[in-house]
């Protein structure tokens, strides 16, 4: 008896040091680890640690133990799937150069998914890689390849929504100002414009890459791709869905 009040005084002298985690699991050793763990002493010195203002006044219903286990974890919620899909989405792309047209194309979401099914022949290694990344993206390849003129191109793109009838702008007129000859992509972006029903989210960009295999006499990329993402904010294919979904659509 003497040995096991001993231990039990052992116990209640380290059970106060101990973080939440290691007395939660002092709880199950043993029923006399388990006695001495459940004194809501401890779990009010862990409590104080972490909420301090809540000693000035004790919860109305809930013990330090319980108060502890509820609120000291975040709790994972599984995401929500978005209401729109890639089916519902058709993109229109044009590209200019100066005020003339260079190209021109009206692409569903779900073949915007698609990637390029059939590779160039001299595709750049830099540019092999980009591709595989796992990172999400979208990437439509453009058959056959056309070239573009160095200098002032630009970009718009338009999204319509087949189950509501309404377009979106996601790209007006970006100018691709950065030409990044080592990876063989010039990128243009633009910022997204966001339904008045979510005022707090601004500042994420959409881009637009032209994937290009060389360009010849430093002026003509031969462009086989084009990709849209939005990296800023969004990783996989329901984040994007869920931004293009809180868009302004008209």
């Amino acid at each position: 008896m003497t040995r096991d009040w001993s231990f039990g005084e052992v116990l209640k002298a380290v059970f106060p040091l101990l973080d939440g985690n290691d007395l939660t699991s002092c709880l199950l050793v043993s029923r006399q680890w388990r006695d001495i763990a459940k004194d809501e002493y401890f779990w009010k010195c862990l409590c104080s640690k972490r909420w301090p203002s809540i000693c000035k006044r004790p919860p109305p219903s809930l013990s330090y133990h319980k108060l502890y286990q509820t609120f000291s974890k975040p709790t994972p919620q599984p995401p929500l799937p978005p209401q729109l899909s890639f089916e519902d989405i058709e993109f229109y792309i044009d590209l200019w150069s100066g005020e003339r047209l260079i190209f021109s194309e009206a692409i569903s979401g779900s073949n915007l998914r698609g990637g390029i099914m059939n590779r160039p022949r001299d595709i750049s290694d830099i540019l092999t890689a980009h591709l595989d990344d796992p990172d999400y993206k979208m990437i439509m390849q453009v058959e056959p390849s056309f070239t573009i003129p160095l200098g002032h191109v630009t970009v718009s793109v338009l999204a319509a929504r087949r189950d509501t009838n309404k377009m979106a702008c996601i790209l007006n007129r970006a100018l691709f100002d950065y030409i990044d000859s080592n990876a063989f992509r010039a990128l243009a972006y633009d910022y997204l414009n966001f339904s008045p029903a979510h005022p707090f989210i601004s500042g994420i960009r959409a881009w637009v890459s032209l994937l290009f295999l060389d360009v010849n006499n430093d002026t003509i990329m031969d462009v086989f791709g084009i990709e849209i993402d939005f990296c800023d904010a969004a990783s996989s294919e329901d984040e994007v869905l869920w931004l293009l979904d809180m868009l302004d659509w008209k």
